[in-house]
């Protein structure tokens, strides 16, 4: 048989299946192999055959690990088309598909081999290998980990592998599945104590014993036996019993006595509650029309974009569709760009799908994501809602896939391979499940849009918002005439100021977006302009106060922020720039009555922090919530009245041919967070030129207008939804070597394409992360009438020609397809 390892390489490996497993093994059961010489792996049979490989002996499966597959065949045709497409490995696809606590982890042990005779050896030990030996032989086992603890020296291998060489000990793995299924103690009676005579003399025994008469009368009012003896089987949780009051040594007691026993079951990490009974749903008549509209488009064509308007009511007709599916036994897998977004709509779904739903996301711990992938698969939940990876789940009736905010870059993963893109991603799993696939948004993107304009998607308009709410007022501060009149405090100009002031005394709320986190970008000498950068990556620092830490947001490093500058010894450091956290403090200097919150990164690393911070938002707890993009989506609060919108010039000018287009999205959305009821909503758009096109669409809200002026320039240009973009990004150690490298790699692709085609190399914008040195080649490839899997294979052809060249063997080259 063929299986797929979680490892870089693109071929499956072929095993020998045991006769004792014969008639056990199918696709999508894992099983453990030992790869190489020492590693042992978690592998997914792929493939069952007869057929033996040619160049190497096959070994037998260690071990078959489940009663049925984990994984479906629908799984492994869509790991295969992801890592085509995409240009990596089947075994980097199920690395990032398959969750962690489904793979094993093994440790190396060390024992003493049996064969080794202490007495009559006549090898010389050294101090420090008699030490294990003597440790081997009374604790049989230890770690490596141990040896190091017992040896106190760095080079404490060096005495392991002596002992190997003397053959005075073995190394072996230990195997254990990751997955710990979540147990709980519960109690129940005693077989003999169910006879109704037997439980009155026990009764009469424990009048003297409160206590465990209390434990007794605890237990039978929760499992009434008299009325049903087989609720006993039932039992109780010991933690339920102990909350209403009882004596945990009498429960012992009893337990001693033989009245009660105990035993464990294994409960789910898991649930939701029921579907709310009072929940209905009533669609206005523009969601009524736009609905058969998409219904009407599903019988032709796969695939529907809903542009629905900020607040037009767009999860309404989603929650309306997921019921007719599941009505009709099918599954359905709702997409969100974001971890934040779920909090709100799990909340509204609950209410309508209660305990048939799943939730999956990287906030769940391992055995968590286990649980909802097992649950799929035994059909306890045909509903899943989550992000990006949710694609990967073991569907096997998927009817329908909702993409929301389906513009939303988060949506595509950069690293690690597979770099893939979720929205393109969940086309091909509708078509292996002959599925429907909605994408709602409210700025699309131009991909998505272009094909509906092409005919290729189905198009449903949601032009009005829903209720009686009406599209925020937009207002743009002019902060370069504010800072000459002086108006401007610190960041905020002094409209802001005063429409922030004006919500606050109507006890209204509000929003502030800033796309930065941190303090403030970075800090600089006022002497001598020395800046702080970072010692493995070409940025600087990010200063961040909380902490008092200057931080690489790349790779992580920090530091502490120096009191004088270490370039001439000024104390005059200053920051420069701002981000959420300077947002955070100015305001509450501004605003000392206001109650102000932030919410990015750094405030919601831990697993319930953004449900913490939205409960604490809808219930008024916030007046002024302050956040990077992720409060500029899908967020539904009534009583937003107001949306500051800062540094949008630093959108507007980043070096990406989809500034615009990003900026033009984040705009829109974050101001679709105002005035959602029935109150009037306002946005306040900081910028510093109030002369740029892009703002007059974005106070218009004209996407139809935006997009037939910029998809001129997208067509000129040669950029998508006309042309695809590979990225090409090679990595080395020496910037010399990975200059040269880039510029032989280009070359040789040049052989293959249109030079015009082939832009580089060149350094990208961070030219170096984590000590890795980076230069980039991009390659355009016509969407239309070219074979793209034979320009793949060249591509791929290209840089494994290189890499058989001494001097760029250390070189990584990495393949991004469709950068977004």
């Amino acid at each position: 048989m063929d299986v797929l390892l979680p490892v870089p390489i693109s071929n499956l490996f072929t095993y020998r299946v045991p006769m004792e497993y014969n008639d056990l093994v199918g696709i999508g059961h894992r099983v453990i192999v030992q790869f190489g010489r020492s590693r042992v792996l978690t592998g997914i049979v792929a493939r069952i055959h007869q057929t033996p490989p040619e160049v190497y002996q096959a070994k037998y499966i260690f071990d078959l690990l489940d009663d049925q597959p984990v994984m479906k065949p629908q799984q492994l045709s869509l790991f295969e088309w992801i890592a085509g497409y995409y240009m990596c490995t089947m075994g980097e696809v199920l690395n990032v598909g398959m969750p962690s606590g489904l793979k094993l982890s093994s440790e190396s042990k060390i024992q003493l081999n049996p064969e080794f005779d202490a007495e009559n050896n006549v090898l010389v030990f050294s101090e420090q290998e008699q030490r294990i030996i003597d440790v081997l032989a009374r604790d049989k086992v230890i770690t490596y980990g141990q040896a190091a603890d017992i040896l106190q020296i760095k080079s404490y291998l060096k005495v392991i592998k002596s002992l190997m060489a003397k053959e005075a000990i073995l190394i072996f793995e230990e195997i254990k599945d990751k997955y710990i299924p979540k147990k709980e103690i519960y109690y129940k009676l005693c077989p003999h104590w169910l006879q109704k005579e037997f439980l009155e003399e026990l009764m009469i025994d424990l009048e003297k014993k409160p206590g465990q008469m209390d434990v007794l009368l605890a237990y039978l009012q929760e499992v009434p036996v008299f009325k049903n003896r087989e609720l006993n089987a039932i039992g109780i949780e010991k933690s339920k019993l102990l909350q209403k009051g009882i004596s945990e040594s009498s429960l012992s007691t009893l337990e001693k006595k033989r009245v009660f026993e105990r035993f464990t079951k294994v409960i789910s990490r898991f649930s939701l509650p029921g579907p709310d009974e009072n929940f209905k749903l009533q669609l206005s008549e523009s969601q009524q029309k736009a609905r058969g509209e998409i219904l009407t488009h599903f019988e032709e064509k796969q695939t529907v974009l809903l542009h629905g308007i900020t607040g037009s009511g767009k999860t309404e007709i989603y929650i309306d569709l997921i019921s007719e599916v599941l009505a009709q036994e099918g599954q359905v897998l709702y997409l969100l760009p974001e971890i934040a977004l779920t909090t709100q709509i799990v909340a509204r779904l609950q209410k309508a799908f209660g305990d048939r739903m799943g939730v999956y996301h990287s906030k769940y711990s391992d055995n968590e994501r286990v649980e909802v992938w097992r649950g799929l698969m035994a059909g306890k939940f045909p509903l899943i809602v989550g992000v990006r990876s949710s694609v990967f789940l073991p569907f096997d009736n998927l009817s329908l896939i909702i993409v929301d905010e389906e513009h939303e870059f988060s949506y595509k993963q950069y690293d690690p391979a597979p770099r893939y893109h979720a929205r393109d991603v969940a086309q091909v799993l509708a078509k292996i499940h002959s599925a429907k696939v909605l994408m709602g948004t409210a700025t699309p993107s131009f991909e998505s849009f272009y094909l509906a304009q092409e005919k290729k998607y189905g198009y449903v308009l949601l032009a009005e918002r829903y209720g009686k709410a009406t599209l925020p007022k937009t207002i743009f501060a002019d902060l370069s005439k504010e800072r000459k009149q002086k108006t401007i405090k610190g960041d905020i100009s002094s409209v802001l100021t005063d429409k922030i002031d004006a919500a606050l005394s109507k006890n209204e709320q509000v929003i502030i977006f800033q796309n930065r986190r941190g303090y403030a970008p970075y800090i600089a000498c006022e002497e001598c302009a020395w800046i702080p950068k970072c010692s493995n990556c070409a940025v600087s620092l990010t200063y961040h106060m909380y902490y008092n830490q200057l931080r690489c947001h790349y790779c992580g490093h920090h530091e502490r922020l120096p009191v004088t500058c270490p370039a001439c010894g000024s104390t005059k450091l200053s920051t420069v720039g701002f981000g959420t956290e300077k947002l955070e403090d100015d305001l509450k200097l501004l605003f000392p009555e206001a109650r102000v919150q932030r919410m990015d990164l750094d405030t919601t690393r831990r697993k319930y922090s953004y449900q913490k911070i939205i409960k604490d938002f809808e219930q008024g707890a916030i007046d002024i919530l302050v956040g990077t993009q992720m409060v500029s989506k899908g967020l539904d609060f009534s009583n937003v009245t107001l949306v500051g919108v800062f540094d949008i010039d630093r959108m507007l000018h980043f070096p990406d041919f989809r500034s615009f287009e990003r900026s033009y999205q984040l705009a829109v959305q974050v101001s679709g967070r105002s005035g959602r009821s029935v109150k009037a909503g306002e946005v306040v758009i900081q910028t510093s030129n109030l002369k740029q096109p892009i703002l007059h669409y974005i106070h218009k809200q004209d996407f139809l207008e935006y997009y037939n002026h910029e998809i001129l320039e997208r067509y000129k240009y040669k950029y998508p939804p006309f042309y695809r973009i590979i990225r090409i990004t090679l990595k080395d150690r020496d910037n010399t070597t990975v200059q040269k490298a880039a510029q032989s790699l280009a070359e040789a692709i040049k052989v293959h394409f249109n030079k015009k085609l082939v832009l580089g190399p060149h350094e990208p914008i961070i030219s170096k992360i984590r000590n890795f040195y980076l230069m980039e080649i991009l390659v355009k490839i016509p969407r239309n009438g070219v074979d793209l899997a034979r320009m793949k294979t060249n591509l791929m052809q290209a840089a494994n020609a290189q890499k058989e060249e001494k001097k760029y063997k250390r070189v990584y080259v990495v393949f991004d397809v469709d950068p977004y």
